[in-house]
């Protein structure tokens, strides 16, 4: 579940220094487990991280990269779920991955949970590729349109230069052999995301987020391993709500118990 409040940042915080954000909410994950400072105006996350990290096989002693990670909700959610991982988290806005820093000060997450600042186009150096068991992606959702007039929700929620096959790209060329890349996009772009994926990776399994029964999904998370030739697999998916809007005890599971998807 998620939880707000709201407040300013102590003035020891690396997001309140000049040139940072200063007004944020507290938000509280997986039933209080991670605790979220994200600003109030601007891209705010909400359940689309929790499932994507939730949909990551990953194991103690692994490492994932978390491309465009924001205030690193995905990044804290995974590394709540399996203790024993390493979580490094992308992301170009500064003032994002200054409060993606405090939050992990805040879980007590220090050298399991790193941000780093950096784009795709140009990645920070010390991002190796091959180098990643899993990558993980929540890329922007919109392909064409008017771009948000706030850059913040502008840059999560628009492609602009750096197109979804760009992203593609760059996570697959991330990863190990075999390795795991695991995206939670729109369903109406399921065939782009599935053109973009190319022929590099297999094994490819679309799991569709259904907002209630009977109604058509608008998310789906899909999840590929590289340099599998194993067909693609139409999985069940998962029902979020029931008919009176509660959560399903599926969903309740991964929102609130920090449950893992299989």
């Amino acid at each position: 579940m998620v939880k707000f409040t709201t407040g300013m940042l102590p003035e020891n915080s690396l997001a309140a220094r000049p040139g940072k954000m200063s007004d944020f909410s507290e938000d509280s994950l997986l039933g209080g487990r991670v605790r979220l400072r994200q600003p109030r105006d601007g891209y705010r996350a909400a359940i689309d991280p929790v499932f994507l990290a939730a949909m990551v096989p990953a194991k103690d002693g692994e490492s994932v990269l978390d491309l465009g990670s924001g205030v690193g909700a995905a990044s804290l959610c995974l590394a709540a779920r399996v203790t024993g991982c390493r979580v490094f988290g992308i992301e170009m806005q500064p003032a994002l991955v200054a409060l993606a820093r405090d939050n992990v000060e805040l879980n007590g997450m220090q050298g399991r949970v790193e941000a780093i600042i950096g784009t795709l186009a140009a990645p920070p150096p010390r991002l190796a590729p091959g180098s990643y068991h899993h990558v993980m992606s929540n890329p922007p959702y919109s392909e064409t349109g008017t771009p948000s007039p706030h850059p913040g929700k502008a840059a999560a929620n628009h492609e602009g230069e750096v197109d979804l096959a760009a992203w593609m790209r760059f996570a697959v060329n991330m990863l190990r052999p075999k390795g795991t890349l695991v995206v939670v996009h729109r369903a109406d772009r399921l065939n782009h995301l599935l053109t973009a994926l190319g022929s590099k990776v297999g094994e490819v399994m679309v799991y569709p987020l259904w907002p209630k029964p009977g109604r058509p999904a608008k998310r789906v998370l899909v999840r590929a391993r590289k340099g599998s030739a194993t067909p693609m697999a139409l999985l069940p998916g998962l029902t979020l709500h029931e008919a009176d809007g509660r959560y399903t005890a599926a969903a309740d599971a991964v929102l609130r118990d920090g449950a893992g998807l299989q």
